[in-house]
């Protein structure tokens, strides 16, 4: 069985790939020049600290919108090129969203391409899907990603994977670790998501991904609904609109690449 708590030793890591979508880019947690920081980064940096001063190398292939499909045809290639100590591994969860799709199929191809991640890396570790119970547009497919999930932890039994479980993150169920749009985590809830990563690696992580939050005042009914006319108007009729034409949000992204532990760190320390 796959245990999410790693020990301490298999957390000495000294190369890192990230692959996935929007999630693992960063979407939600910009930057000081508006290119996104991240989890996947942030959680970079954790495993930097470990290693000797220039003794870490990390890249961030993933790209917002991006399909399970284009993440193997265009990702999978160059982290198995790179054949890292680590990859982490998120995918499927824009299939799962998408009318009409078979979570029980997604797993199937997920898996065929975890196969080939874990024949060259040290580690592999996967990620599920959020509860969505409190997201608008997305609680109606809280059952297919509950059933995906299962898929994905089975899979990760099957190859010794560690998970990187987001169902359970308690934390993350709080409005304040969610961007503008509902659809992806702020800065805190990509900084929470870290540091559970590093927890399920072994690492000592410098803060409690489950800290509770502080007390938010009372919001009345149409503060709320108020609220939810400008999000409509901002981000849901924007991604409709795109789902109706086909298009992504990553047409024209490029990756992030490879990045400096020392640039994290000063992005980040430049809009905390």
């Amino acid at each position: 069985m796959a245990d999410d708590s790693k020990s301490d030793s298999r957390a000495v890591i000294g190369s890192y790939v990230a692959v996935g979508d929007s999630f693992t880019e960063g979407v939600g947690d910009p930057g000081p020049d508006g290119a996104f920081v991240g989890w996947a980064d942030r959680f970079a940096v954790l495993l930097a600290d470990r290693r000797p001063e220039g003794d870490f190398r990390y890249t961030n292939l993933a790209v917002r919108g991006k399909l399970l499909d284009q993440i193997v045809a265009d990702q999978v290639p160059r982290a198995v090129d790179m054949a890292p100590d680590l990859v982490s591994f998120c995918a499927g969860g824009n299939d799962i969203i998408r009318p009409g799709t078979d979570p029980d199929e997604v797993a199937e191809r997920f898996e065929r391409a975890l196969a080939r991640l874990t024949a060259v890396s040290g580690t592999v570790m996967v990620t599920t899907g959020f509860d969505t119970r409190g997201v608008p547009v997305l609680k109606h497919l809280r059952g297919k990603i509950a059933t995906y999930n299962g898929h994905v932890r089975a899979i990760a039994d099957r190859y010794g994977c560690p998970v990187l479980d987001l169902w359970s993150l308690r934390s993350v169920r709080d409005r304040r670790a969610w961007d503008a749009d509902r659809l992806h985590l702020s800065p805190e809830g990509h900084t929470r998501v870290a540091l559970r990563a590093g927890q399920v690696l072994g690492l000592e992580v410098p803060a409690d991904p489950e800290q509770a939050w502080p007390p938010l005042p009372p919001r009345g009914a149409l503060d709320m609904r108020r609220d939810n006319v400008a999000w409509a108007r901002e981000f849901l009729v924007p991604w409709i609109g795109r789902r109706l034409r086909g298009e992504s949000s990553g047409d024209h992204v490029t990756a992030k690449g490879a990045l400096s532990p020392d640039d994290i760190r000063m992005r980040i320390a430049s809009v905390a």
